[in-house]
């Protein structure tokens, strides 16, 4: 891993539990530099929600596993700034890091089967991940507290299902199984990576119930990272929206909702199913796919498959658009000057969503 030092400090700030600022993870491949996160800020207090939505390939779980420390190979190059409770940790050395790591910040991975050791009762995963930060325990008051997670998380007869394998739990109960692990040391901040894949809905909603009631209960700051918004709906208190490695929109959840600014923002909103109101229309998908990481279209990245870009006079093929200040709390970055975006999202975007 190449850390690199800091190019554009966006504040001196910190007081917020996680602050990121202008963080990029690039990667030296055969192809190529891949810019993975290409210059990303935000700030999270304790007992918040941060939801990150975007595509497949645009820079979601990269960014997290970034803060948790997880690119550490050769190939990685890092800058900027990630400051977790006062703690730097991009410079920080990788056994710093690994202490925080599960006992500070802990993070849900997409795939429940793949992230358990198929080898290992989930009970005895459980308590290695408490036995790491507590070496004083023994393995009696570990399987006591192993036990006492997956009653927590809303596991059946967890004094018997803690010598269970993962094989043997179904996909909603190994996501449970792996929330308990996470929050087996009580962290501070706790990242959950597309927590809903590959679930019925049914237990998709559970699993996000699950995660409110236990922020509620441990107070910690939360960041869900997913492809839809309609997960992060009622969970997030704010969103940020990322485009090719980069953040194109961010603000509180009900603003973003009401009052989207970016035309990428409101291709997602409009692909997005509404129980809530009849069908009036199919839903509309985003036109084109996500750009190459390694060669990201110049200007506006989202230009290609923007159908505003012809009315920037050009700027969305030349110029990078920078994330500013929409209204209190509420960044966007676009070309397109703020009447006129609010004039088609009146006239043209809302109507549809």
């Amino acid at each position: 891993m190449i850390v690199e030092p800091v190019t554009d400090r966006v504040s001196e700030d910190h007081d917020s539990f996680l602050s990121v600022r202008d963080l990029r993870i690039h990667f030296d491949t055969d192809d190529g530099l891949v810019k993975s996160v290409d210059g990303v800020s935000f700030d999270l207090a304790r007992g918040k929600t941060l939801g990150i939505v975007g595509e497949s390939g645009s820079g979601k779980s990269v960014t997290s596993m970034g803060i948790m420390g997880l690119h550490r190979s050769k190939r990685a190059r890092i800058s900027g700034e990630i400051w977790l409770d006062g703690k730097e940790l991009v410079g920080a050395g990788p056994e710093e890091v690994r202490k925080l790591r599960g006992h500070s910040m802990a993070m849900i991975f997409q795939d429940p089967l793949t992230a358990m050791h198929p080898y290992y009762t989930v009970g005895a995963q459980i308590m290695e991940a408490y036995r790491v930060h507590h070496p004083e325990a023994n393995k009696k008051a570990a399987r006591t507290r192993a036990i006492e997670m997956l009653a927590r998380v809303g596991i059946p007869q967890p004094d018997r299902r803690v010598d269970d394998y993962p094989h043997q739990f179904s996909g909603g109960m190994r996501q449970r199984a792996m929330i308990a692990m996470a929050l087996v040391n009580d962290p501070s901040l706790l990242i959950a990576d597309e927590p809903t894949t590959a679930l019925d809905v049914t237990v998709q909603a559970q699993i996000l119930d699950l995660i409110r009631d236990l922020q509620e209960e441990f107070g910690s700051a939360v960041i869900i990272i997913t492809h839809d918004l309609g997960v992060v709906a009622e969970l997030a208190d704010d969103i940020m929206v990322m485009y090719a490695g980069r953040c194109v929109e961010r603000g509180p959840a009900a603003t973003l909702f009401d009052n989207p600014e970016h035309p990428y923002t409101w291709g997602l909103l409009g692909s997005m199913p509404r129980l809530d109101r009849a069908l009036q229309d199919r839903l509309v998908p985003v036109k084109g796919s996500p750009p190459s990481l390694i060669n990201v279209p110049s200007g506006c990245a989202f230009h290609p498959r923007c159908p505003y870009a012809e009315q920037t006079g050009g700027r969305s093929m030349t110029d990078r658009p920078v994330l500013a200040e929409v209204t209190a709390g509420h960044h966007a970055a676009c070309h397109l000057p703020a009447a006129e975006r609010h004039r088609i999202f009146a006239e043209e975007i809302a109507p549809r969503l």
